[in-house]
């Protein structure tokens, strides 16, 4: 059988046959062989960067390659300046795979990655998804992922997922007529794995609720339901888990590095430390040990055409106290660093946390299907839900006293009701923002 996908990944000039075999390599070192692998390969992306890209040279002037913790760190600000300054030499926009981020940071930016790290990026990916059964060149995906609207990029994208046989659902149309097509395609194709944004997925598990259907009974294929880009809360995994009838894969990555984490079958959520490696720091940059909460600090082990090199990726996690190098494990990912809420105490919030305290009152009727909380001033958050009904005084008065139990007295919480809420180009959903400076 033709072998589709890999064939499209090789008809753009990623060796993907070679680079399973280098993520198989990598995968058998015993621990002291991958000690020295990690150390070689962090040395090796830092030494090259410094001698041949001119950005990351000046960036990085007072490295001592015999000290990791010399290496400085990278944000996304360093990053705001034209591709072209930053590239190394030899590289450029004609031989590299060139992409752009979400923006969900805050801070959008165009990158590259040279085509052998591409490579190696497919490959990881691919080996994950089979721990779950699933093969690109022969599995069917449903897709809820969103896809530009002008003309040339709409079919880049059909074709695109034509080459890697998934159908693709939209995230912009949530309501029960739409969805009750999505079902209807599920009830007449023969997929065999979900893969998406959250927010959508869960969605669609509410509306399979409330026609009491599980997904399995009408399309026994489906072997997995694996979501992405968005925070997946326990309650919501557990719907997914009972309305689809399958095992639900929590997936952690950034189109500019790799997939960063997996949730393997032991659900634990398992750091990919074969192309990447992944720091947890503190607000002075240093290291802190497993179990501490801090700032995620990646390093591309291999992207020679631009250097991530101790980036800060704008994400607050845990490294579990069971983690090794080889096998790092995310004990916790607990939102983005711009997703805190500042409060006139001086206190700051986790955005996310909030919205799940929230969330918990909110949604325990089934009455709201979404909502999202935005923070105007330091005193003013304004909650924005869609509702089959108005939400009623004393529904709204038992959610200001969550928030402001949990937050402090003293704010502001307003409610508009929306007949859907807006969402980024990408068909990604913000949980939490605030528009204060």
């Amino acid at each position: 059988m033709l072998q589709l996908f890999d064939f499209s990944l090789k008809l753009n000039g990623f060796d993907i046959n070679k680079a399973k075999l280098a993520l198989w390599k990598i995968q058998t070192l015993t621990d002291d062989e991958f000690d020295g692998y990690l150390n070689n390969k962090r040395s090796e992306v830092v030494a090259f960067h410094i001698q041949n890209n001119p950005f990351y040279k000046s960036l990085g002037e007072n490295i001592d390659l015999n000290d990791w913790e010399s290496v400085p760190v990278m944000t996304k600000r360093h990053l705001q300046q034209p591709l072209e300054k930053r590239l190394s030499d030899g590289y450029t926009t004609k031989n590299t795979y060139i992409n752009k981020t979400s923006g969900s940071s805050g801070d959008p930016f165009i990158f590259a990655k040279d085509k052998w790290c591409h490579a190696l990026t497919w490959a990881e990916i691919m080996n994950r998804f089979g721990w779950f059964g699933i093969d690109f060149n022969t599995s069917k995906q449903a897709r809820f992922y969103g896809i530009p609207l002008d003309k040339k990029d709409y079919y880049k994208e059909r074709l695109k997922d034509w080459f890697s046989n998934r159908y693709r659902f939209s995230v912009f149309d949530l309501s029960d007529n739409a969805f009750e097509s999505v079902l209807a395609k599920f009830q007449s194709t023969s997929f065999d794995y979900i893969n998406g944004y959250t927010s959508p997925i869960v969605q669609f598990a509410k509306f399979l609720k409330r026609k009491e259907v599980v997904l399995k009974s009408v399309c026994p294929t489906l072997k997995v339901c694996i979501v992405t880009s968005e925070m997946l809360f326990e309650d919501d995994k557990t719907l997914l888990e009972t309305q689809f009838g399958m095992p639900i894969v929590n997936e952690y990555g950034a189109s500019e590095l790799d997939l960063i984490a997996f949730e393997n079958t032991e659900d634990q959520w398992q750091v990919n430390s074969e192309t990447l490696y992944v720091e947890i720091l503190d607000d002075n940059d240093n290291i802190l040990p497993y179990g501490k909460e801090g700032r995620i600090v990646i390093t591309s082990l291999y992207n020679k055409a631009h250097p991530f090199i101790r980036y800060d990726i704008g994400d607050i996690g845990i490294l579990s106290e069971e983690s090794t190098l080889q096998k790092p494990i995310l004990k916790k990912l607990i939102g983005r660093t711009n997703d805190i809420a500042r409060l006139p105490s001086g206190k700051t919030a986790a955005g996310l946390t909030f919205f799940y305290i929230t969330k918990s009152v909110i949604e325990n009727d089934g009455n709201v299907s979404e909502f999202v909380i935005e923070q105007s001033h330091l005193d003013a958050f304004k909650i924005k839900y869609v509702s089959k009904n108005a939400l009623s005084n004393d529904e709204k008065e038992t959610i200001s006293k969550a928030m402001i139990q949990y937050l402090e007295p003293g704010i502001s919480i307003t409610f508009e009701r929306v007949a859907k809420l807006d969402r980024s180009k990408s068909g990604k959903l913000k949980q939490f923002t605030s528009f204060i400076n």
